[in-house]
Protein backbone atom coordinates (compact mmCIF):
# COMPACT_ATOMS: atom_id res chain seq x y z
CA UNK A 1 0.00 0.00 0.00
CA UNK A 2 2.99 2.26 0.06
CA UNK A 3 4.12 4.64 -2.67
CA UNK A 4 7.72 4.93 -3.78
CA UNK A 5 9.66 6.89 -6.38
CA UNK A 6 10.03 4.96 -9.63
CA UNK A 7 13.73 5.54 -9.98
CA UNK A 8 15.64 3.17 -7.78
CA UNK A 9 17.18 -0.24 -7.42
CA UNK A 10 14.48 -2.24 -5.71
CA UNK A 11 10.80 -2.23 -4.94
CA UNK A 12 11.33 -1.44 -1.28
CA UNK A 13 12.95 1.96 -1.71
CA UNK A 14 12.04 4.23 1.20
CA UNK A 15 9.89 7.19 0.26
CA UNK A 16 11.99 10.29 0.00
CA UNK A 17 11.00 13.34 1.98
CA UNK A 18 11.38 15.79 -0.87
CA UNK A 19 10.97 19.53 -0.82
CA UNK A 20 7.58 20.77 -1.90
CA UNK A 21 7.05 21.77 -5.50
CA UNK A 22 4.34 24.13 -6.72
CA UNK A 23 1.99 21.29 -7.75
CA UNK A 24 2.22 19.74 -4.28
CA UNK A 25 1.05 22.76 -2.34
CA UNK A 26 -2.50 21.71 -1.53
CA UNK A 27 -3.08 22.03 2.19
CA UNK A 28 0.46 20.86 3.02
CA UNK A 29 0.73 19.31 6.46
CA UNK A 30 4.17 20.87 6.88
CA UNK A 31 2.64 24.34 7.23
CA UNK A 32 2.76 25.54 10.82
CA UNK A 33 -0.80 26.88 10.66
CA UNK A 34 -2.85 23.75 9.90
CA UNK A 35 -5.71 24.47 7.48
CA UNK A 36 -9.25 23.21 7.98
CA UNK A 37 -9.09 20.22 5.65
CA UNK A 38 -12.84 19.66 5.66
CA UNK A 39 -13.26 23.12 4.12
CA UNK A 40 -10.35 22.53 1.75
CA UNK A 41 -11.93 19.32 0.47
CA UNK A 42 -15.19 21.13 -0.19
CA UNK A 43 -13.40 24.03 -1.87
CA UNK A 44 -11.27 21.76 -4.04
CA UNK A 45 -14.34 19.76 -5.10
CA UNK A 46 -16.12 22.91 -6.20
CA UNK A 47 -13.02 24.11 -8.04
CA UNK A 48 -12.82 20.82 -9.94
CA UNK A 49 -16.44 21.06 -11.05
CA UNK A 50 -17.73 18.45 -8.61
CA UNK A 51 -20.81 18.59 -6.45
CA UNK A 52 -21.02 21.09 -3.62
CA UNK A 53 -20.67 18.43 -0.94
CA UNK A 54 -18.52 15.40 -0.20
CA UNK A 55 -20.51 12.19 -0.01
CA UNK A 56 -18.05 10.65 2.45
CA UNK A 57 -18.93 10.85 6.14
CA UNK A 58 -16.82 12.99 8.49
CA UNK A 59 -15.58 11.13 11.58
CA UNK A 60 -14.04 12.46 14.76
CA UNK A 61 -10.70 11.09 15.86
CA UNK A 62 -12.34 9.81 19.03
CA UNK A 63 -14.81 7.71 17.00
CA UNK A 64 -12.01 6.06 15.01
CA UNK A 65 -9.84 5.51 18.08
CA UNK A 66 -12.78 3.71 19.70
CA UNK A 67 -13.35 1.66 16.54
CA UNK A 68 -9.76 0.36 16.61
CA UNK A 69 -9.50 -0.01 20.41
CA UNK A 70 -7.06 2.92 20.46
CA UNK A 71 -5.20 1.59 17.40
CA UNK A 72 -4.20 -1.60 19.16
CA UNK A 73 -1.48 -3.71 17.54
CA UNK A 74 -3.80 -6.70 17.10
CA UNK A 75 -6.06 -4.54 14.89
CA UNK A 76 -3.20 -3.69 12.50
CA UNK A 77 -3.82 -4.99 8.97
CA UNK A 78 -0.74 -3.60 7.26
CA UNK A 79 1.65 -0.72 6.82
CA UNK A 80 2.79 1.25 3.77
CA UNK A 81 4.22 4.58 2.66
CA UNK A 82 1.04 6.40 3.68
CA UNK A 83 0.93 4.99 7.19
CA UNK A 84 -0.85 2.14 8.97
CA UNK A 85 -4.13 0.41 8.17
CA UNK A 86 -6.28 -0.96 11.00
CA UNK A 87 -9.37 -3.12 11.13
CA UNK A 88 -12.10 -1.44 13.16
CA UNK A 89 -15.76 -1.59 14.04
CA UNK A 90 -17.77 1.63 14.02
CA UNK A 91 -19.81 1.94 17.20
CA UNK A 92 -22.50 4.01 15.47
CA UNK A 93 -23.33 1.39 12.80
CA UNK A 94 -21.57 -1.76 14.09
CA UNK A 95 -19.95 -1.94 10.66
CA UNK A 96 -16.48 -3.47 10.17
CA UNK A 97 -14.18 -1.08 8.29
CA UNK A 98 -10.56 -0.52 7.34
CA UNK A 99 -9.04 2.68 8.78
CA UNK A 100 -5.91 4.14 7.21
CA UNK A 101 -3.96 6.53 9.42
CA UNK A 102 -1.64 9.05 7.78
CA UNK A 103 2.00 9.06 8.82
CA UNK A 104 2.24 12.64 10.09
CA UNK A 105 5.98 12.76 9.35
CA UNK A 106 5.43 12.39 5.58
CA UNK A 107 5.52 15.67 3.65
CA UNK A 108 3.59 14.31 0.66
CA UNK A 109 0.94 12.54 2.70
CA UNK A 110 -1.46 15.43 3.24
CA UNK A 111 -1.79 16.08 -0.49
CA UNK A 112 -2.31 12.38 -1.17
CA UNK A 113 -4.97 12.35 1.56
CA UNK A 114 -6.87 15.19 -0.09
CA UNK A 115 -6.59 13.64 -3.55
CA UNK A 116 -7.90 10.33 -2.25
CA UNK A 117 -10.89 11.91 -0.51
CA UNK A 118 -11.72 13.85 -3.66
CA UNK A 119 -11.27 10.96 -6.08
CA UNK A 120 -13.18 8.34 -4.13
CA UNK A 121 -15.98 10.76 -3.23
CA UNK A 122 -16.59 11.52 -6.89
CA UNK A 123 -15.81 8.14 -8.49
CA UNK A 124 -18.01 5.09 -7.89
CA UNK A 125 -17.71 1.67 -9.53
CA UNK A 126 -18.02 -1.97 -8.39
CA UNK A 127 -14.28 -2.42 -8.98
CA UNK A 128 -13.16 0.63 -6.97
CA UNK A 129 -12.89 0.45 -3.19
CA UNK A 130 -15.64 2.36 -1.39
CA UNK A 131 -14.60 5.32 0.77
CA UNK A 132 -16.95 5.55 3.76
CA UNK A 133 -15.47 8.67 5.31
CA UNK A 134 -12.49 10.56 6.62
CA UNK A 135 -11.20 12.33 9.71
CA UNK A 136 -9.36 15.66 9.73
CA UNK A 137 -9.32 16.50 13.44
CA UNK A 138 -6.41 18.82 14.19
CA UNK A 139 -3.36 17.26 12.58
CA UNK A 140 -4.92 13.79 12.43
CA UNK A 141 -5.59 12.45 8.90
CA UNK A 142 -7.49 9.18 8.57
CA UNK A 143 -9.47 7.48 5.81
CA UNK A 144 -12.26 4.97 6.43
CA UNK A 145 -12.94 2.31 3.77
CA UNK A 146 -15.13 -0.71 3.36
CA UNK A 147 -13.34 -3.72 4.80
CA UNK A 148 -12.02 -6.16 2.16
CA UNK A 149 -11.88 -9.51 3.97
CA UNK A 150 -9.48 -11.34 1.64
CA UNK A 151 -6.73 -8.73 1.75
CA UNK A 152 -4.73 -7.83 -1.35
CA UNK A 153 -3.91 -9.76 -4.51
CA UNK A 154 -0.29 -9.68 -3.40
CA UNK A 155 -1.24 -11.69 -0.29
CA UNK A 156 -2.54 -14.49 -2.52
CA UNK A 157 0.26 -14.54 -5.12
CA UNK A 158 3.58 -14.08 -3.35
CA UNK A 159 5.35 -15.60 -0.33
CA UNK A 160 2.42 -17.86 0.51
CA UNK A 161 2.51 -19.88 3.73
CA UNK A 162 2.08 -23.64 3.18
CA UNK A 163 -1.48 -23.68 4.52
CA UNK A 164 -2.77 -20.85 2.28
CA UNK A 165 -5.05 -21.73 -0.62
CA UNK A 166 -3.50 -21.16 -4.05
CA UNK A 167 -5.39 -19.10 -6.60
CA UNK A 168 -6.75 -21.30 -9.39
CA UNK A 169 -6.82 -20.26 -13.04
CA UNK A 170 -10.49 -19.23 -13.07
CA UNK A 171 -10.05 -17.00 -10.01
CA UNK A 172 -6.95 -15.38 -11.51
CA UNK A 173 -8.79 -14.48 -14.71
CA UNK A 174 -11.77 -13.16 -12.70
CA UNK A 175 -9.44 -10.89 -10.70
CA UNK A 176 -7.60 -9.70 -13.82
CA UNK A 177 -10.86 -8.88 -15.65
CA UNK A 178 -12.31 -7.05 -12.63
CA UNK A 179 -9.18 -4.96 -12.08
CA UNK A 180 -9.17 -4.05 -15.79
CA UNK A 181 -12.82 -2.94 -15.51
CA UNK A 182 -11.93 -0.64 -12.62
CA UNK A 183 -9.16 0.90 -14.71
CA UNK A 184 -11.51 1.20 -17.71
CA UNK A 185 -13.93 3.20 -15.57
CA UNK A 186 -11.16 5.63 -14.60
CA UNK A 187 -9.93 6.01 -18.18
CA UNK A 188 -13.15 5.97 -20.19
CA UNK A 189 -16.09 6.79 -17.91
CA UNK A 190 -14.62 9.46 -15.60
CA UNK A 191 -14.65 12.97 -17.05
CA UNK A 192 -11.94 14.14 -17.29
CA UNK A 193 -10.19 10.76 -17.38
CA UNK A 194 -8.21 9.72 -14.32
CA UNK A 195 -4.70 8.21 -14.50
CA UNK A 196 -4.36 5.86 -11.55
CA UNK A 197 -0.52 5.93 -11.51
CA UNK A 198 -0.09 3.28 -8.80
CA UNK A 199 -1.50 0.03 -10.17
CA UNK A 200 0.17 -2.96 -8.47
CA UNK A 201 -0.84 -6.20 -6.77
CA UNK A 202 -0.85 -4.71 -3.27
CA UNK A 203 -3.37 -2.06 -4.40
CA UNK A 204 -5.87 -4.60 -5.73
CA UNK A 205 -8.00 -5.60 -2.75
CA UNK A 206 -10.22 -8.68 -2.68
CA UNK A 207 -13.73 -8.98 -1.27
CA UNK A 208 -15.95 -12.03 -0.85
CA UNK A 209 -15.64 -14.42 -3.77
CA UNK A 210 -12.31 -12.80 -4.74
CA UNK A 211 -14.10 -9.74 -6.14
CA UNK A 212 -11.30 -7.23 -6.94
CA UNK A 213 -11.33 -3.51 -6.20
CA UNK A 214 -8.66 -0.90 -6.92
CA UNK A 215 -7.54 1.03 -3.83
CA UNK A 216 -5.10 3.80 -2.83
CA UNK A 217 -5.82 6.80 -5.04
CA UNK A 218 -3.39 9.23 -3.45
CA UNK A 219 -1.21 9.37 -6.56
CA UNK A 220 -4.05 9.60 -9.09
CA UNK A 221 -3.93 12.46 -11.60
CA UNK A 222 -6.51 13.97 -13.92
CA UNK A 223 -5.60 12.92 -17.45
CA UNK A 224 -5.00 15.10 -20.51
CA UNK A 225 -7.99 16.88 -22.04
CA UNK A 226 -8.59 18.51 -25.40
CA UNK A 227 -5.69 18.19 -27.80
CA UNK A 228 -3.15 17.42 -25.06
CA UNK A 229 -1.49 14.03 -25.28
CA UNK A 230 -0.05 13.79 -21.75
CA UNK A 231 0.30 15.47 -18.40
CA UNK A 232 3.75 16.27 -17.07
CA UNK A 233 4.44 15.45 -13.45
CA UNK A 234 7.20 14.33 -11.16
CA UNK A 235 7.76 10.60 -11.39
CA UNK A 236 5.97 8.70 -8.64
CA UNK A 237 4.80 5.11 -8.42
CA UNK A 238 6.47 1.81 -7.66
CA UNK A 239 9.66 0.52 -9.24
CA UNK A 240 8.94 -2.41 -11.54
CA UNK A 241 5.47 -1.17 -12.49
CA UNK A 242 6.34 2.21 -14.02
CA UNK A 243 6.10 2.57 -17.78
CA UNK A 244 9.59 3.28 -19.21
CA UNK A 245 8.61 6.51 -20.97
CA UNK A 246 7.04 7.89 -17.78
CA UNK A 247 10.06 6.94 -15.68
CA UNK A 248 12.39 8.69 -18.13
CA UNK A 249 10.41 11.82 -19.04
CA UNK A 250 7.70 12.33 -16.42
CA UNK A 251 5.15 12.41 -19.25
CA UNK A 252 2.10 10.58 -17.96
CA UNK A 253 -0.62 9.14 -20.21
CA UNK A 254 -3.42 6.60 -19.93
CA UNK A 255 -1.05 4.13 -21.60
CA UNK A 256 1.24 4.45 -18.57
CA UNK A 257 -1.48 2.70 -16.55
CA UNK A 258 -1.87 0.06 -19.28
CA UNK A 259 1.81 -0.83 -18.89
CA UNK A 260 1.40 -1.19 -15.12
CA UNK A 261 -1.63 -3.38 -15.71
CA UNK A 262 0.45 -5.58 -18.01
CA UNK A 263 2.97 -6.11 -15.21
CA UNK A 264 0.16 -7.06 -12.80
CA UNK A 265 -1.30 -9.48 -15.37
CA UNK A 266 2.14 -11.08 -15.77
CA UNK A 267 2.31 -11.52 -11.99
CA UNK A 268 -1.12 -13.15 -12.01
CA UNK A 269 -0.11 -15.59 -14.77
CA UNK A 270 3.44 -16.40 -13.64
CA UNK A 271 3.26 -16.02 -9.86
CA UNK A 272 6.48 -13.99 -10.05
CA UNK A 273 7.03 -10.58 -8.48
CA UNK A 274 7.51 -7.45 -10.60
CA UNK A 275 10.95 -7.11 -9.02
CA UNK A 276 12.55 -10.07 -7.26
CA UNK A 277 16.22 -9.76 -6.40
CA UNK A 278 16.26 -13.24 -4.89
CA UNK A 279 16.02 -14.80 -8.36
CA UNK A 280 18.89 -15.66 -10.69
CA UNK A 281 20.69 -12.94 -12.65
CA UNK A 282 18.58 -11.81 -15.59
CA UNK A 283 15.34 -12.76 -13.82
CA UNK A 284 15.13 -9.92 -11.28
CA UNK A 285 12.82 -7.82 -13.46
CA UNK A 286 9.66 -9.66 -14.50
CA UNK A 287 9.13 -7.82 -17.80
CA UNK A 288 12.79 -8.21 -18.82
CA UNK A 289 12.55 -11.94 -18.08
CA UNK A 290 9.29 -12.35 -20.00
CA UNK A 291 10.10 -10.38 -23.17
CA UNK A 292 12.34 -12.99 -24.87
CA UNK A 293 9.89 -15.77 -23.89
CA UNK A 294 7.01 -13.91 -25.57
CA UNK A 295 8.74 -14.52 -28.92
CA UNK A 296 8.55 -18.33 -28.71
CA UNK A 297 5.16 -19.92 -28.08
CA UNK A 298 6.85 -23.22 -27.27
CA UNK A 299 8.13 -21.54 -24.10
CA UNK A 300 4.76 -20.20 -22.94
CA UNK A 301 4.19 -23.21 -20.69
CA UNK A 302 7.38 -22.25 -18.82
CA UNK A 303 5.72 -18.97 -17.86
CA UNK A 304 2.71 -20.47 -16.07
CA UNK A 305 2.87 -20.27 -12.27
CA UNK A 306 4.17 -23.63 -10.97
CA UNK A 307 1.59 -23.37 -8.17
CA UNK A 308 -1.11 -23.93 -10.81
CA UNK A 309 0.32 -27.45 -11.15
CA UNK A 310 -0.68 -27.61 -14.81
CA UNK A 311 -4.34 -26.84 -14.06
CA UNK A 312 -4.95 -24.22 -16.76
CA UNK A 313 -6.24 -24.15 -20.36
CA UNK A 314 -3.42 -24.00 -22.91
CA UNK A 315 -5.29 -21.67 -25.21
CA UNK A 316 -6.31 -19.46 -22.27
CA UNK A 317 -2.69 -19.23 -21.13
CA UNK A 318 -1.58 -18.23 -24.63
CA UNK A 319 -4.28 -15.56 -24.91
CA UNK A 320 -3.61 -14.13 -21.45
CA UNK A 321 0.13 -13.93 -22.19
CA UNK A 322 -0.63 -12.24 -25.52
CA UNK A 323 -2.65 -9.54 -23.70
CA UNK A 324 0.16 -9.03 -21.16
CA UNK A 325 2.76 -8.82 -23.94
CA UNK A 326 0.79 -6.07 -25.70
CA UNK A 327 0.34 -4.11 -22.48
CA UNK A 328 4.08 -4.03 -21.67
CA UNK A 329 5.21 -2.90 -25.13
CA UNK A 330 8.00 -0.33 -24.81
CA UNK A 331 6.27 2.10 -27.19
CA UNK A 332 3.09 3.54 -25.60
CA UNK A 333 1.22 3.77 -28.90
CA UNK A 334 1.69 0.02 -29.39
CA UNK A 335 -0.19 -0.77 -26.18
CA UNK A 336 -3.93 -1.49 -26.37
CA UNK A 337 -6.68 0.67 -24.92
CA UNK A 338 -7.88 -0.62 -21.57
CA UNK A 339 -11.36 -1.19 -23.10
CA UNK A 340 -9.85 -3.77 -25.47
CA UNK A 341 -8.03 -5.40 -22.55
CA UNK A 342 -11.36 -5.65 -20.69
CA UNK A 343 -12.99 -7.32 -23.70
CA UNK A 344 -10.22 -9.91 -23.97
CA UNK A 345 -10.02 -10.69 -20.26
CA UNK A 346 -13.80 -10.79 -19.79
CA UNK A 347 -13.88 -13.47 -22.48
CA UNK A 348 -11.09 -15.42 -20.79
CA UNK A 349 -12.84 -15.14 -17.42
CA UNK A 350 -16.02 -16.53 -18.99
CA UNK A 351 -14.20 -19.62 -20.30
CA UNK A 352 -14.20 -21.68 -17.13
CA UNK A 353 -11.47 -24.29 -16.82
CA UNK A 354 -12.70 -27.60 -15.43
CA UNK A 355 -9.78 -29.82 -14.31
CA UNK A 356 -12.05 -32.86 -14.28
CA UNK A 357 -12.92 -32.64 -17.97
CA UNK A 358 -9.85 -30.84 -19.34
CA UNK A 359 -6.35 -32.33 -19.29
CA UNK A 360 -3.67 -31.25 -16.86
CA UNK A 361 -0.70 -29.65 -18.61
CA UNK A 362 2.78 -31.02 -18.18
CA UNK A 363 4.76 -28.90 -15.76
CA UNK A 364 8.01 -29.77 -17.50
CA UNK A 365 9.83 -27.06 -19.36
CA UNK A 366 10.70 -27.43 -23.00
CA UNK A 367 8.67 -27.94 -26.20
CA UNK A 368 4.90 -28.07 -26.06
CA UNK A 369 3.01 -31.34 -25.81
CA UNK A 370 1.28 -32.61 -28.99
CA UNK A 371 -2.06 -31.37 -27.59
CA UNK A 372 -0.60 -27.90 -27.13
CA UNK A 373 0.51 -27.81 -30.77
CA UNK A 374 -2.92 -28.88 -31.97
CA UNK A 375 -4.56 -26.07 -30.02
CA UNK A 376 -2.34 -23.35 -31.44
Amino acid sequence: MGWFPCAGKSSDIPRKKTNKRPDDQISSSSDKSKPNLALDVKKETLKDGGSDHIAAHTFTFRELAAATKNFRADCLLGEGGFGRVYKGRLESTNKVVAIKQLDRNGLQGNREFLVEVLMLSLLHHPNLVNLIGYCADGDQRLLVYEYMPLGSLEDHLHDLPPDKKRLDWNTRMKIAAGAAKGLEYLHDKANPPVIYRDLKCSNILLGEGYHPKLSDFGLAKLGPVGDKTHVSTRVMGTYGYCAPEYAMTGQLTLKSDVYSFGVVLLEIITGRKAIDNSRAAGEHNLVAWARPLFKDRRKFSQMADPLLQGLYPVRGLYQALAVAAMCVQEQPNMRPLIADVVTALSYLASQKFNPETQPVQSSRTGPSTPRTRREQ
